[in-house]
């Protein structure tokens, strides 16, 4: 009993120790973990964070059971490691510090999103698909997230233009050179067309799915992206996004599923959200 008292007694005072600036502290370094973690799970590097957690694991283990050979083993690997891992992530590394040095800090409150290029780009979508949708004619559009996807946009047509409706239906015409291949929208514009994508080995698919929607699930199987498809048979507008295929849209809940994917929401409260992107919003024809 008296230990437990003691113990109670060293751990309020340990409180009242804590000053703000150490408050601070905690919170950053939490915040900066977190977004670690997000990076991690968003994204095709959690195999290398498993890697770098069972290193660390192992380094420990090897230093407690005095294990000198294998501990200085996988010190100098730990030390190649690091330089490894600046050249594994150099694209993302150099994009943040860009934005560092151009003042554009945000970007890590914002999840590196453009929400006004998003923004519009999510509404010039809808109004093609639905037209596309009425015409039957057939569209693979994908939104680049977190995951890079350089080496789909490799495979296509560069593009580097804004979105906009009349530009996807074009490029998507029956008769034109780039129909076949997808849309890539990267940041709000449209990087590439005519890009191709991996087809899902998922046996358990629907027979009566076509080559985009297999193209799509495939694409939303290996990366983060949200792929937007209207098939050329039916017309039906769907989205794959995490492997999963959200058929027969209507224009409305399509809408709504690419806001809910791609705006970043848990850093506005509904009220001021929309109100924020009310001030982006581009009008609808008609």
């Amino acid at each position: 009993m008296e230990q437990f008292k003691n113990s109670i007694i060293r751990t309020v005072h340990y409180l009242l120790s804590v000053r703000v600036s150490d408050i601070i502290d905690i919170l950053i370094v939490a915040f900066l973990i977190y977004k670690l973690a997000g990076l991690f799970r968003r994204t095709n590097s959690n195999k290398v964070a498993k890697g770098i957690v069972i290193l660390f694991l192992a380094l420990w283990v090897s230093d407690w059971l005095n294990l000198t050979v294998i501990h200085f083993i996988l010190y100098k690997t730990v030390e190649v490691g690091l330089l490894a891992l600046v050249i594994i992530f150099q694209p993302e590394l150099r994009r943040a510090l860009e934005r560092v040095g151009t003042g554009n800090i945000m970007f890590l409150l914002k999840g590196d999103i453009q929400v006004r290029a998003i923004d519009s780009a999510i509404t010039q979508t809808v109004l093609a698909c639905t037209a596309m949708s009425k015409n039957k004619t057939g569209a693979l559009i994908v939104f680049e997230r977190i995951n890079k996807l350089d080496n789909q946009i490799n495979t296509g047509t560069i593009v580097n233009s804004d979105t906009t409706a009349e530009l996807l239906k074009n490029i998507f015409y029956n008769k034109a050179p780039l129909h076949d291949g997808a849309v890539v929208i990267s940041e709000g514009r449209i990087a590439a067309a005519g890009c191709m994508l991996p087809l899902s080995n998922n046996q358990n698919l629907s027979r009566e799915l076509g080559m985009r929607h297999r193209a799509a699930i495939g694409m939303s199987e290996h990366s983060d992206a949200v792929i937007a498809i209207v098939s050329e048979e039916t017309g039906a507008i769907s989205v794959a996004v995490d492997g999963m295929l959200k058929r027969h849209l209507t224009p409305d809940t399509f809408e709504k599923i690419l806001r809910n994917e791609l705006i970043v929401e848990d850093k506005f409260s509904d009220g001021k959200k929309h109100k924020f992107l009310g001030l982006f919003k581009v009008k609808k024809d008609g």
